[in-house]
Parts: structure tokens; sequence; C-alpha cells
């Protein structure tokens, strides 16, 4: 029996009209959340990801991601140094980790990345596991779209998502393929 209960801190990003719910275990950033998400929704989450896990408001704690997230969002970061602590399935895994190696700026459709996980039937599997990414921005599910370039669907939603691929575009990099 585990003794040692997890504990798990959250604070919100404000940016914008944006209220973003993000958390951390010892080990990493475990969660960014959606625009219009209730605390509700981002416990229930959390207690379905970490069921015997303590949520603890700690905004201290939160500051490192917070401030790169806040550069990000003002186009004076493209990349995060700091750890995630993320858990899925295997392949779930593997989608994320491929999602982490597409540029900055550069977008690629599901059936790219279902090929660079040499699954290429594997397109509808390759969505939902892009769907379940819990760190949204981070780890960038944001930067696939739709094999013709429309915009697909995003857990923060199609208008954040189209924002951010803007963002992308106006702070160095080229939306189109990788």
């Amino acid at each position: 029996m585990n003794t040692k209960q997890k504990i798990i801190e959250w604070a919100i990003l404000k940016y914008g009209q944006w209220h973003l719910y993000v958390a951390k275990t010892e080990k990493g950033l475990c969660y960014i959340g959606s625009p219009g998400q209730t605390f509700e929704m981002f416990e229930a989450l959390m207690q379905k990801r970490f069921p015997y896990a303590s949520l603890i408001a700690n905004e201290e704690a939160l500051m490192p991601y917070i401030n790169e997230l806040q550069e990000y969002f003002e186009g004076t970061r493209q990349s995060f140094s700091l750890r995630i602590d993320v858990k899925g399935t295997p392949f779930q895994e593997e989608i994320w980790e491929a999602l982490k190696q597409i540029p900055y700026g550069k977008t690629c459709s599901y059936s790219d990345i279902a090929a660079l996980v040499q699954r290429p039937a594997a397109v509808r599997a390759v969505g939902t596991a892009i769907g379940a990414n819990p760190v949204l921005i981070t780890v960038p599910c944001h930067r696939v779209i739709g094999k013709n370039g429309a915009i697909t669907g995003y857990r923060g939603g199609t208008e954040m998502k189209q924002y951010l691929l803007q963002l992308e575009s106006q702070n160095g990099g080229m939306p189109n393929s990788f």
C-alpha cells in the first residue's frame, strides 16, 4: 500500500480572456486546460488521471511553467524547457513524442503523424491519441491540421488552435508542412 499520497499542484494562467488551469506533479507539468473550463471539470479530469491525488492550489510552484507559457503567448518563446509528466498508453505516448518533432510554426496532417510512427493506416487512432494530449501547447497538438489544410478539432477549441497557429506564423514560423 502506498502511504505517500500524490499531490497535484495547480494554478490559473490568465492570458487575455483565457483562464487556463495548469497543474504539475513532483515530476513536472501534467496538465494544461482549455478556455472556459470550470474548476469542477478540471477537478474531475485530475481525479480520473490521478485517482488518489490531492489537488493543492499553489501559484508559486507553477510560476516557472506559467512564465514559459506567457513568453510563448507573447511570441518570445518557441520551445519549452521545463519537464512534463504525462502518462498514457504506449501508443498515446509514442504519438505525443511525435508531436514534439513538429517545428514551431509548421503544421502537418494526421496522416503525416501516422506515417511518422510507421502506422500509416492508423490515422483515426492517431487523431484519438492527439485528442487525449493532457498538456496543450507544450506538446504541440495544435500543429496538426486536416490533410486539406482545414483547422480540425482541438481540446482548447478551434478558435484557440487558430490563434496559436497564427501566433507561430507571425513569430518566425511558416504555416506549412514540415
